[in-house]
């Protein structure tokens, strides 16, 4: 369902709540009868309050976290989209030869992120083991062989080590924030918690279907909106609302000078 286009989730996810209130709808109106209507209207509306309240913890706690991820794979996505394109600037001071090698390193790195880790990333397969950032670490090696001409090119080098650590950095940070997602006691302690606070709605007002019915579907409205908010944004690479690499696309130099 994450892979979904948010229409779809959505449909999915609003279909799902009402299918569930309104079940509880039926099973609670159908049981309100006699001496068990009389218990159902026993219940505190105070009660209510706090249930929602609870809820609403639950939901934020879980946003916070889910939010949170998201932008830290942003962060890390444009951290290393600047440190790449500092060392493209950087390469201009080197030899034609060094700077063409370095030009190529980078499209390299980016063509195998674009092509091969972001899928990975996914499907929520991407490990710091299983993927290696060999581009960056031949040029790693690349920039600590070379042998400064000048002051300019020995600071330049300096600064392209630099890069290349805080673009690793950075590589490393989105593929742990890729792992990131909603555990199953999490999702089950929302949907617990909402499906207790609508049999409470539906237990209170039962000797009312018609208020019964608009406070469930009402409440149910809340539910699913809170629940596709935090599916949507719940893994940071899958979906629609995903991070893209468009801005590591925006680096490439197709072997010519920036």
């Amino acid at each position: 369902m994450l892979n979904l286009p948010v229409l779809w989730m959505a449909v999915v996810v609003f279909a799902a709540t009402y299918l569930l209130a309104a079940s509880i709808y039926w099973v609670v109106t159908r049981l309100a009868v006699n001496d068990r209507a009389r218990a159902f209207k026993a219940l505190s509306p105070g009660m209510l309050p706090p249930l929602g309240i609870l809820f609403a913890l639950l939901v934020g706690f879980i946003a916070v976290e889910v939010w949170n991820n998201y932008d830290k794979a942003k962060v890390a996505v444009a951290t290393e989209a600047s440190a790449l394109r500092a060392i493209v600037l950087l390469a201009g001071t080197f030899p034609e030869e060094q700077k063409t090698r370095i030009y190529a390193l980078i499209d390299r790195h980016i063509d195998e992120a674009v092509n091969k880790e972001w899928p990975t990333m996914a499907r929520q397969q991407a490990t710091l083991a299983t993927l290696r950032a060999n581009a960056l670490i031949e040029l790693l090696q690349d920039t600590l062989t070379l042998k400064p001409a000048d002051e300019s090119q020995r600071l330049a080098q300096s600064e392209v080590i630099r890069a290349l650590q805080t673009a690793a950095d950075a590589r490393r940070q989105r593929i742990v924030v890729s792992q990131s997602t909603v555990g199953r006691v999490k999702w089950a302690g929302i949907l617990l918690m909402g499906l207790c606070t609508l049999v409470a709605i539906a237990m209170v007002h039962s000797d009312n279907r018609l208020t019964c019915a608009i406070a469930m579907t009402l409440f149910a409205i809340g539910i699913a909106l809170s629940l596709l908010l935090i599916a949507a944004y719940s893994r940071p690479f899958t979906g629609e609302i995903s991070v893209r690499p468009d801005l590591l696309k925006q680096v490439i130099t197709s072997g010519t000078p920036p």
